[in-house]
Protein backbone atom coordinates (compact mmCIF):
# COMPACT_ATOMS: atom_id res chain seq x y z
CA UNK A 1 0.00 0.00 0.00
CA UNK A 2 1.18 3.47 -0.85
CA UNK A 3 1.29 5.76 1.93
CA UNK A 4 1.79 9.14 -0.16
CA UNK A 5 0.33 12.43 1.14
CA UNK A 6 -2.62 12.89 -0.64
CA UNK A 7 -3.09 16.58 -2.77
CA UNK A 8 -5.70 17.21 -0.04
CA UNK A 9 -5.59 17.11 4.24
CA UNK A 10 -9.47 15.81 4.52
CA UNK A 11 -9.77 13.38 1.17
CA UNK A 12 -13.63 12.24 2.87
CA UNK A 13 -15.21 15.52 3.71
CA UNK A 14 -13.54 16.28 -0.13
CA UNK A 15 -15.47 12.91 -1.52
CA UNK A 16 -18.29 13.90 0.69
CA UNK A 17 -19.05 17.28 -0.63
CA UNK A 18 -17.88 15.95 -4.34
CA UNK A 19 -21.23 13.87 -3.65
CA UNK A 20 -23.41 16.59 -1.94
CA UNK A 21 -22.60 18.93 -5.49
CA UNK A 22 -23.78 16.19 -7.86
CA UNK A 23 -26.95 15.21 -5.61
CA UNK A 24 -27.24 19.50 -6.34
CA UNK A 25 -26.95 18.69 -9.48
CA UNK A 26 -29.61 15.58 -9.68
CA UNK A 27 -32.25 18.01 -7.96
CA UNK A 28 -31.40 20.79 -10.01
CA UNK A 29 -32.28 18.47 -12.96
CA UNK A 30 -36.06 17.32 -10.97
CA UNK A 31 -36.51 20.04 -10.22
CA UNK A 32 -36.41 21.81 -13.53
CA UNK A 33 -38.38 19.04 -14.96
CA UNK A 34 -41.22 18.93 -12.38
CA UNK A 35 -41.45 22.45 -13.39
CA UNK A 36 -42.34 21.35 -16.93
CA UNK A 37 -39.30 23.07 -18.25
CA UNK A 38 -38.54 20.61 -20.69
CA UNK A 39 -41.80 20.48 -21.39
CA UNK A 40 -41.91 23.74 -22.30
CA UNK A 41 -38.95 23.71 -24.29
CA UNK A 42 -39.69 20.66 -26.39
CA UNK A 43 -42.94 22.02 -27.21
CA UNK A 44 -40.92 25.02 -29.36
CA UNK A 45 -39.93 22.38 -31.51
CA UNK A 46 -42.18 20.20 -34.37
CA UNK A 47 -43.49 17.47 -33.20
CA UNK A 48 -40.73 15.95 -36.36
CA UNK A 49 -38.19 16.79 -34.54
CA UNK A 50 -39.29 16.29 -30.91
CA UNK A 51 -35.70 14.01 -29.94
CA UNK A 52 -33.76 17.02 -31.01
CA UNK A 53 -36.16 19.46 -29.22
CA UNK A 54 -35.80 17.37 -26.24
CA UNK A 55 -31.93 17.53 -26.15
CA UNK A 56 -32.01 21.15 -26.71
CA UNK A 57 -34.14 21.32 -23.59
CA UNK A 58 -31.84 19.53 -21.52
CA UNK A 59 -29.14 21.87 -23.10
CA UNK A 60 -30.97 24.80 -22.07
CA UNK A 61 -32.05 23.59 -18.89
CA UNK A 62 -28.58 21.54 -17.15
CA UNK A 63 -26.21 25.29 -18.58
CA UNK A 64 -27.00 27.33 -15.58
CA UNK A 65 -26.68 23.76 -13.42
CA UNK A 66 -23.12 22.98 -14.79
CA UNK A 67 -22.12 26.62 -13.97
CA UNK A 68 -23.17 26.75 -10.52
CA UNK A 69 -21.41 22.97 -10.25
CA UNK A 70 -18.09 24.35 -11.54
CA UNK A 71 -18.32 27.63 -8.78
CA UNK A 72 -18.96 24.82 -6.27
CA UNK A 73 -16.25 22.10 -6.90
CA UNK A 74 -13.52 25.58 -7.03
CA UNK A 75 -15.34 26.76 -3.61
CA UNK A 76 -14.77 23.38 -2.11
CA UNK A 77 -11.46 23.26 -3.15
CA UNK A 78 -9.94 26.28 -2.18
CA UNK A 79 -12.12 25.98 1.45
CA UNK A 80 -10.62 22.37 1.81
CA UNK A 81 -7.10 23.24 0.38
CA UNK A 82 -7.12 21.15 -1.95
CA UNK A 83 -3.80 20.94 -4.20
CA UNK A 84 -3.30 18.95 -7.28
CA UNK A 85 -3.12 19.93 -11.34
CA UNK A 86 -6.32 20.25 -13.79
CA UNK A 87 -5.67 18.00 -16.70
CA UNK A 88 -6.89 21.28 -18.95
CA UNK A 89 -3.57 22.76 -17.25
CA UNK A 90 -1.15 21.15 -19.94
CA UNK A 91 -3.45 22.23 -23.09
CA UNK A 92 -4.82 25.86 -21.80
CA UNK A 93 -1.73 27.11 -19.78
CA UNK A 94 1.73 28.20 -21.47
CA UNK A 95 4.61 25.78 -20.76
CA UNK A 96 6.67 26.54 -17.82
CA UNK A 97 10.34 27.44 -18.44
CA UNK A 98 12.84 25.45 -16.38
Amino acid sequence: MNNAPTPTPHPKLYLLAMGAGFAGLIAWFVIGRSLGILDWISGLFPASHAGAGLMVAIMALMTPGFLLWKYYNRWIEKRLKVKGRYYEDGVYLPPKQK
